[in-house]
């Protein structure tokens, strides 16, 4: 055995040198452009929060014409993931909480057959009913009754 302690080497920080120090290099001008350019999108939100919520209504329908499939159940699964990313890009997010309840409920691919439908319904209503009723965040009353239900619910699920 060596008595050899091993050496540590101090390997500079080139990254830094890089992209210019702690955020040196981010104009504000162009993150006060980005943030306004988003503000003038904003009267596009609610339509565009519409046609995620159609399309939404339509998965839910093509399941209840089809049934539960893995295809059916995906598209599913892929209307909700937009909503999740969506919904506080629309200034709603208690519909991105929602939705990712909702992932989370249909997440395994193995076990999405097995999701009662009359929980994946309730959170479908529950994200057009935020969004009818203009409920944002869980700090609304009702938004933060349906929010802990749903997710209890799903807890109670996945455990079994």
């Amino acid at each position: 055995m060596s008595n050899n302690p091993g050496q540590v080497i101090q390997v500079p920080n080139t990254l830094r040198l890089k992209v210019g120090g702690r955020f040196g290099s981010i104009d504000p001008s162009a993150i006060a452009k980005a943030e306004a350019a988003l503000k003038s999108l904003a009267g596009n939100f609610s339509q565009w929060l519409q046609d995620e919520l159609d399309k939404l209504e339509a998965a839910r329908q093509r399941i209840r014409a089809e049934g539960v499939t893995p295809d059916t159940v995906e598209q599913l699964y892929f209307r909700a993931h937009d909503l999740k990313g969506l919904g506080a890009t629309y200034e709603f997010p208690l519909v991105t909480r929602i939705a990712a309840s909702l992932c989370k409920l249909i997440d395994n691919t193995e076990k999405r057959a097995a999701a009662p439908m009359v929980l994946i319904d309730a959170h479908i209503d529950a994200i057009k009913a935020a969004v009818r009723d203009d409920i944002k965040t869980d700090t609304h009353p009702v938004g933060r009754v349906l929010i802990q239900e749903l997710e209890r619910r799903v807890a109670e699920h996945a455990a079994g």
